[in-house]
C-alpha cells in the first residue's frame, strides 16, 4: 500500500540544536505515513545533537554530521540525495501536527498540475502558547508573493513541493542567508509552478532566543526587501515600506533618510562584519548558526 503513495522527502538541517531537534524528528516518524524518507544533514555540531541523531538512527535513510557552508548548503546537499516524488525541509525547531505528510501526498494527487502545496502553521513559543498563527492565500502567485513583507503568504514547515518544482526553481541560493524560502518560492511563481494551499493546520515553528523568526526579524524585512527587489517587486517594496513608515512615527520622520541610506544597500556585508566579531554582546542577538553562514 505504501509503495502506492507518493514518496516523500523530509530534509532535516541542523547545528547545534540539541535543545530542540528530537521533537522535529519524533513529529516526522510519529506521521505513520508509509512512504517516506528523512534526510539528516548537520553542519558539525558540539552539543547533543549527534547522540540525539544517534538514537533515531534506524529511522533515517541517510544523515552526516560535517562542516557546511550553512543551512541553504546544507539544504542543498539533503535535496541532491534525496529520492522523493515530493520534497521538503524541515528545520531543527520547527515540527509536524499529526497527518501532514498524509495531507500533503493527498493533495498532491487531487491536484496533479500542483508544484507546491502550503498549509496553515502556528509560530510557538517555549512555553507552548501561540504567538502567531499563519493561514495561506487562497490564490498564491507572484504579485501575491511579492507583499511577502505584509506578512508572508504562509509558514515554511507548512509547505511541500514536487520534484519537478525543485528542478525548474532549485537549487537554494546560498548567498542569502535569511529569506532564502522566500528567494525558492519567487523562482517557483517566475517558472509558473502551481501553488495550491489547504485551510488544515500542518506545522508549527518555535520562536525562541535563537530562532531567525526571533533574533533576526528587522534584519528579515530587509532580507525579504532585497529579495523581492531582485526578482522585480520593487514598486511592492517600496509600497510595503511606505506603509511601515506611515505606522510608525519614528519611520514617518526619518522616511527618504532611512531609504536613502547607504546601510540598507550594504547592511548584508555588514552584518557578516557583526557576526564575525565574538563580542559577547553580539553572541546573544546572532544564533552560532548564523554566524557561520555569515
Amino acid at each position: 500500500m505504501g509503495e502506492q503513495l507518493p514518496k516523500i522527502s523530509v530534509i532535516i538541517p541542523t547545528f547545534n540544536q540539541g535543545n530542540f531537534i528530537e521533537k522535529t524528528i519524533e513529529s516526522v516518524i510519529s506521521q505513520d505515513y508509509p512512504n517516506f524518507e528523512l534526510i539528516i544533514i548537520d553542519g558539525g555540531s558540539t552539543d547533543n545533537t549527534i547522540d540525539i541523531i544517534r538514537q533515531y538512527e534506524q529511522y533515517l535513510t541517510y544523515w552526516v554530521s560535517e562542516p557546511d557552508r550553512g543551512q541553504s548548503h546544507a539544504i542543498n546537499k539533503g535535496m541532491a540525495i534525496a529520492t522523493g516524488d515530493i520534497l521538503t525541509w524541515l528545520n531543527s525547531d520547527d515540527w509536524y501536527l499529526p497527518g501532514t505528510l498524509y495531507k500533503f501526498s493527498e493533495i498532491f494527487q487531487e491536484n496533479p498540475d500542483a508544484g507546491i502545496v502550503v498549509g496553515c502553521g502556528r509560530i510557538i513559543d517555549l512555553s507552548g502558547n501561540e504567538v502567531h498563527a499563519i493561514k495561506p492565500n487562497p490564490d498564491i502567485d507572484l504579485e501575491s508573493l511579492f507583499n511577502w513583507m505584509n506578512g508572508g503568504d504562509f509558514l515554511q514547515p507548512s509547505s511541500a513541493f514536487s520534484r519537478l518544482a525543485w528542478e525548474l526553481a532549485g537549487p537554494i541560493d546560498e548567498s542569502i542567508h535569511i529569506a532564502l524560502d522566500v528567494d525558492l518560492w519567487l523562482r517557483m511563481a517566475k517558472n509558473g509552478v502551481k501553488f495550491v494551499s489547504t485551510e488544515g493546520f500542518l506545522a508549527e515553528a518555535l520562536s525562541h532566543p535563537n530562532a531567525k523568526t526571533t533574533a533576526f526579524e528587522n534584519l528579515m524585512i530587509i532580507d525579504c526587501a532585497m529579495v523581492i527587489t531582485q526578482h522585480g517587486g520593487k514598486k511592492h517594496v517600496e509600497k510595503i515600506l511606505s506603509q511601515l513608515a506611515n505606522k510608525l512615527s519614528w519611520y514617518e520622520k526619518n522616511y527618504q533618510a532611512i531609504i536613502q541610506n547607504p546601510i540598507i544597500r550594504l547592511l548584508r556585508p555588514i552584518i557578516k562584519r557583526l557576526a564575525k566579531n565574538e563580542d559577547q554582546y553580539w553572541s546573544e542577538f546572532i544564533p552560532p548558526w548564523v554566524k557561520r553562514e555569515l
